[in-house]
């Protein structure tokens, strides 16, 4: 089979037959991309080419230009995942990628903020949605679910008005695998999400906004880029390293969950894991902040 062309399919097979996210069918494909332009260069074209030198020379050559190990695992993961379905489709009779192997991700403990920075931002917000723009009002709401619910963000952006339930504290939100879960949020983000539902959606709606709950500056569903630039834009200013996305935020209400006294296992459903060694990350986090609370205030530490 052609290779772009096998491409494709995969793609489609894992949107349509996975029910993938279209932003994790667009990293796939991404990354098979990379790989085409690499084999097209060294006159390989069809799927049936690809061998497991070539896998690795291809890492190692995204390895020489620098690529972090993250990177590199996933890339490694994408191409084994889509050798393996070309052998199932029928399209090729061997697996050269089943041998595959990558660098380790570096293991790296996610950001996470402290309450007093989430009240500060929360704060903020709040004061700049104090006039009634219909903006800052669904940005108050924005980050209060992003928060209170730890959704990702692509699930923030899907949700319908009718996947609320005000009177329940719940939301309906489908994730990874197109697998729906319901996750309940609190007070504070009832009442963010209630004054934009009552001053901020109707001044953004127009004509076919359709039932997307949150809207953009021109009234269609708000992206997910638009998300990422307002968490980015809030986390400017804060203390910390690590990345400055919507997912900082799903990392923190994870960790405060847990360091409330949450179950580890209710965290787990909650966030939508399929495994509870993905969870068990946040129990580090909450090690770190006691032992790091242990060196600044015991006077033996």
């Amino acid at each position: 089979m052609e290779l772009r062309e096998a491409i494709e399919a995969y793609a489609r097979h894992l949107r349509i037959e996975r029910g993938y996210s279209p932003q994790t069918v667009r990293a796939y494909r991404s990354d098979l991309a990379a790989l085409a332009a690499f084999a097209e260069a060294r006159q390989v074209r069809t799927s049936g080419d690809l061998t497991l030198d070539l896998y690795r020379d291809w890492l190692w050559r995204a390895s020489q230009d620098g690529l972090a190990k993250a990177t590199l695992a996933r890339r490694s993961a994408t191409v084994r995942g889509f050798s393996a379905w070309l052998v199932r489709s029928e399209a090729e009779a061997s697996d050269p990628a089943a041998r595959l192997r990558a660098p380790k991700a570096d293991k790296t403990l996610p950001r996470v903020l402290t309450r007093q920075q989430m009240d500060g931002i929360l704060g903020a917000l709040e004061t700049a949605a104090g006039e009634g723009e219909p903006g800052a009002l669904r940005d108050v709401a924005v980050i209060e679910l992003l928060y209170a619910a730890g959704v990702r963000v692509s699930e923030l952006t899907g949700l319908d008005v009718d996947d609320l339930d005000l009177d329940r504290l719940t939301i309906r939100v489908v994730g990874k695998g197109a697998k729906e879960r319901t996750v309940p949020f609190g007070v504070p983000a009832r009442r963010a999400v209630l004054a934009y539902l009552d001053r901020g959606r109707p001044a953004l709606a127009v004509p076919g906004s359709g039932p997307a709950l949150f809207l953009g500056a021109r009234g269609r569903r708000l992206g997910t880029r638009a998300v990422y630039e307002l968490v980015a834009r809030l986390l400017s200013g804060v203390p910390g390293g690590g990345p400055a996305g919507p997912h900082a935020l799903r990392h923190t209400a994870a960790t405060h969950l847990l360091d409330g006294g949450a179950d580890l296992r209710a965290v787990q459903e909650l966030l939508g894991h399929a495994s509870l060694g993905t969870t068990q990350i946040y129990t580090h986090v909450s090690a770190e902040r006691l032992k790091e609370s242990y060196r600044l205030a015991h006077p033996r530490a």
